[in-house]
Parts: structure tokens; sequence; C-alpha cells
């Protein structure tokens, strides 16, 4: 799949990458005059969104989120307060299930964190997504990072960085269990003449006995059009890696080059098959800013427009919290000491470039747009010809647009973009039926496949009921 002679005839995927809150990854611009994120309280806005980006064949709509505030960054959250650094946010499970009434082909994304409430309840909230949907939901799995949330649900800290993702293991194993094994596929009846609903002999209850999160339940929903979500991961460390390469279906690599990132790649395909999977059983994504207007020199003003209203320490107190280092303690050209911690291991090793000393002065002008990203800035065809450079010589899939200036950015890439990369065969020209798992996999891929671990794992014994089986 990999192979050079593929490459050239791919379809990208593209996302567009938002937030429900003031400021996403470009931090400053909802400042911008032509920027509309403060109406992100605003259902309409959420709506209107969802169309366009239907209308403009975008796979997905991929939703970050953040449970804490960022509060490393002078000792305290007042830089992240101050300049809305994913601080006010909202849930974005709501707005989900209304944009998905709104659409019928654009997929959803969605980044929840392991082991704030029990398997048997967050089972049922993403069943319940998938059915609304039509079986248009991912899940985004994150084990959570930032000590602020920690504390706030009762915790002294999010804990070792290692042991968090052994966490969600168990977590994610009892997930598959409710989702995949509860309910047998023939358990549900509806027959109308006998008043059963379903027949319950095909219905059991899961012993999951993981050392963490340890339960015996039924699912609470019958099975949905997936019955698991599509399951997205962006472990870079080797642990977290290896998390992914385990269990997830769509894979986010840092965009640290074509050198880096096709080496990361190449390295996920030896992982993959030390699970026995294959790289035809996951989409790599990176993400990207793009800047696309009519014409170079139209993209290049804009690109200056939007820099005027970046806020580039506004993304410095963001990667405090990232790698855990307080930046405001060091002089401007004072070198920086990086040390692995428990926060995110690659942003820590992201930090220095070819072995130059890593200074704040640096960082901040490697944040133009208020942001870790350097922006594609040109006409469609400049930018078409970037993202599919890229593509082809690391062997990634497609990408995560984030957001600049919303939503005209997504009009942008929609009205220009899209067109050409159609022109070149590279991005479809209609979307394919079915579920989402079927859009990135194949026509009557609605499941996991068997050789993944949600659907390989040992069968659980039911346990006995109160109530006896209805005749």
């Amino acid at each position: 799949m990999n192979a050079p002679e593929h490459r050239a005839s791919r379809k990208l995927i593209l996302n567009a990458f938002e937030m429900n809150a003031v400021g996403h990854l470009s931090h400053g611009l909802w400042a911008h005059p032509d920027d509309q994120a403060l109406r992100y309280t605003d259902i309409d806005y959420w709506l209107d969104l969802a169309r366009t980006l239907e209308d403009g064949l975008f796979d997905g709509l991929f939703l970050a989120d953040a449970l804490g505030v960022y509060d490393v960054y002078g000792g305290g959250p007042r830089t992240a307060l101050t300049h809305a650094v994913q601080t006010p946010v909202n849930d974005p499970i709501p707005i989900v299930a209304a944009m998905a009434a709104a659409t019928r082909h654009l997929a959803f994304g969605v980044t929840a964190q392991t082991g704030l409430e029990p398997p048997y309840l967050f089972a049922r909230r993403f069943s319940t997504l998938d059915h609304l949907s039509k079986g248009r939901i991912g899940w985004n799995i994150v084990t959570g990072f930032l000590d602020s949330a920690a504390r706030a649900s009762g915790a002294q800290s999010a804990g070792q960085h290692d042991a968090r993702y052994d966490h969600a293991d168990d977590y994610v194993s009892g997930l598959y269990r409710l989702w995949e094994d509860s309910w047998a596929d023939d358990a549900v009846l509806r027959d109308r003449a006998t008043g059963r609903f379903a027949d319950a002999s095909r219905i059991r209850a899961i012993r999951h006995e993981g050392p963490h999160y340890p339960f015996e339940a039924i699912h609470l929903s019958e099975p949905s059009p997936q019955r698991t979500p599509v399951l997205y991961q962006a472990g870079a460390s080797p642990r977290g890696l290896a998390f992914a390469t385990r269990h997830a279906e769509c894979l986010f690599l840092p965009n640290n080059g074509v050198e880096a990132t096709a080496s990361k790649v190449r390295r996920i395909e030896t992982l993959l098959a030390e699970h026995g999977r294959s790289r035809r059983d996951v989409r790599l994504l990176s993400s990207v800013v793009v800047i696309v207007a009519p014409t170079r020199k139209e993209a290049q003003a804009r690109n200056a427009s939007y820099r005027r209203y970046a806020q580039p320490l506004a993304a410095l107190a963001q990667l405090a919290s990232a790698t855990g280092i307080d930046f405001s303690r060091y002089a401007p050209d004072e070198p920086i000491v990086a040390q692995a911690g428990n926060a995110i291991q690659s942003a820590v090793a992201g930090l220095s470039r070819a072995g130059e000393p890593v200074t704040v002065a640096g960082l901040l002008e490697r944040m133009p747009l208020g942001g870790k990203f350097d922006p594609v800035v040109g006409s469609a065809a400049e930018v078409a010809d970037a993202l599919i450079a890229y593509a082809d010589a690391t062997g990634i899939d497609g990408f995560n647009l984030v957001r600049t200036v919303t939503p005209q950015c997504f009009r942008d890439i929609a009205s220009l973009l899209v067109p050409e990369l159609q022109t070149r065969g590279r991005f479809k020209t209609a979307y394919e039926p079915g579920t989402y798992r079927e859009k990135l996999f194949g026509h009557g891929r609605n499941r996991l496949p068997h050789h993944h671990p949600g659907r390989t794992a040992p069968q659980h014994a039911a346990f006995p009921t109160s109530t006896p089986d209805i005749p």
C-alpha cells in the first residue's frame, strides 16, 4: 500500500480540526475581525460549519478537548485564561449529536479521556452517538496529561506517563467487551406479534476482571451500526506508539518534517506487524495549517493579517503544560533544560532541532500564528503541491486541517483547495455510502476486523441474572 507507485493514485483524507472553545491551536486569531470563534456557544455556528464541511466533502470534523486548565506557565493559569488558551471549553458531545442531524455523510471524531467515568457509562454514551449519527462516530482515545484535570477529579496528579497507558489498555479492553460481546447480532427481535423485543438468551453480562476497571454489566445499548466507534490515537512516545498500534484505526503523527515522519511511518508498520496487524488496517494523519487564497499574493496578505492578531505567548503557555516546563523561568536567550517527565514525551522531544540550543526566544519565533505549526501559504495549486508532496514522501494518508480564522479557513479549503485536489485525482468527488469505518476502509466493514484485539479477546461467560429468560 505504501509503495511509491500506489501513492500517486491515493485519495487524501481531509479532516477539519476544531474545538468547542474560543481558542484551539492558533492562539489569538479569535480576535481577528473575520473570525467567528466567539460564537462557539451558538448551536447555529456549529450547524453552519457542519454543512460547510459536508458541502466541501470533508471526511470528518475532528474535535479536540481538554479537561483542565494550562497552569504550568508562570505557576498558574493567568496567561491561559487571559488569552483563552483552550479555556473556556465546552463538551464536544452535545454539538456532535446536533451536527449529525444536520448532515448525512460527515463523520465526527470526538476526543474523550479514559478513566473519568466507568466503562459501563462511557460505552453507552458512544453507542448513543453512533446510533444517532447512523454510524459516523470516531473516538480519539486520550489518557490525559494535565495535573489540573486530575486535581479537579479528586486525584493528586495525572500519574506516571507509561502507567496512564496501562490504565487505558484495561479501560479500552472493558469497552470492547461491552460493545462487541454483550449483545449478539441476532439478539434484537422487535417482534410486535409476540411482544418480544429481544431474545434474552442472546444477551449476556460481561465480567471484566481487569486490574483497574473491573465490572460486571450488560451493555445498556443495543448494538449500534459500528458497535465500536472508529478508534483514533495520537501516542508518539514508545509506550504511546505501542498502545496506538495495538488499538487505533487512525493514528495522528506529529508533523516533524518529511524525513522524521517517514521514519515514524516505517516504525508504525513494524509495530503493527508485531500486533498481527498491517498497514492496511490503519489510516495515518498529520496536522497542518493551510492558508489558501485565489492567488499567492492574496494568501500572503491573509497570512500577514493573521499574524498581527496571533499570540505566541499563549502558545508558549500551552506548550508549557504539554512539556511540564515552566518557560517563564527562563530568560529569552537562556538555553532550556528539557527533561522527560510525565507530560507529553513527544512534545519534550520536539523542542530540540538538530541539536541546537532551545530558548524561549527561539520557541516564540516558531509560533508566528500562535501555535506550533508553520503554515502552508499559497494558491490552491501551491498548497495542493505541498500537501501531495508531503503525503507521497512520508506515506501518510491525509491531514487534520487546523483552524485559523474560522469558518473562513474551511470555506476557502472547500471552495479552492478541494477542487484543485479533485482535478488531480487526489480527492473524492462524492461520498461513499455507509458508516464512518466503511468510508475509511471499504464497503461492508462496519465493524472492527476479526484480527483486531477488540474482536479477538476471549469471550466472557455470562453470569446468572435474577430474571429468567422469557420463553
